[in-house]
């Protein structure tokens, strides 16, 4: 291969490259939008001040041997988000976290985005909580749009970051010949 059909290649290769990211860019635009935002807030959550991520609470025993039974706990942490909240909300539970090291048990539901924060030891409300955090977590991931459409599999968030992956491993590639390839052209052409 000559040195002008090298030239030509690399030209044609660049222009391949440079099509590919804009075209790209240009129709993913709206998700990569909400992914860095999401991200960004992601990765502040712990330092919003509660407004993103709620404070954890203090009970008033670390000791397990004196917290009421799972169910009980499970039952008030219910009625509570029936007569504080709504009693139209679903009590479906999408996990229990418990922290024993804070002496509380945390209750978050699948359907909404609402936690509720006890005593382990007492059963008393410590916090209501908006699980915002969670609410950003969906939208970053996609797994919201399952959320909505009842998808049981998450089919539409493995779509999602299929694409939205994939989308960014070809922007690191182009973007990485964009800078690389005509800094390669030039060095070549004073080679000659």
């Amino acid at each position: 291969m000559t040195e002008s059909q090298k030239r030509q290649q690399q030209a044609k290769v660049l222009r391949i490259s440079r099509k590919l990211h804009r075209t790209t860019g240009a129709l993913l635009f709206v998700f990569f939008l909400f992914i860095s935002v999401t991200g960004l807030l992601l990765g502040w959550k712990k330092n919003s001040g509660g407004l993103l991520l709620p404070k954890s609470y203090k009970g008033t025993s670390t000791n397990l041997a004196d917290w009421l039974p799972l169910d009980s706990l499970h039952k008030n942490a219910c009625r509570i988000v029936q007569d504080s909240i709504s009693p139209e909300l679903s009590l479906e539970l999408e996990r229990i976290d418990v922290r024993k090291d804070k002496g509380m048990v945390k209750f978050v539901f699948a359907d909404h985005f609402w936690g509720v924060q006890l005593d382990g030891a007492t059963g008393k409300l410590l916090h209501i909580e908006q699980r915002r955090s969670d609410f950003i977590e969906k939208i970053h991931d996609g797994s919201i749009l399952d959320f909505y459409a009842g998808t049981s599999d998450g089919q539409i968030k493995l779509v999602y970051t299929t694409i939205t992956g994939l989308a960014l491993l070809l922007f690191t590639v182009t973007g990485f010949w964009l800078w690389y390839g005509p800094k390669r052209m030039r060095q070549n052409a004073a080679n000659r």
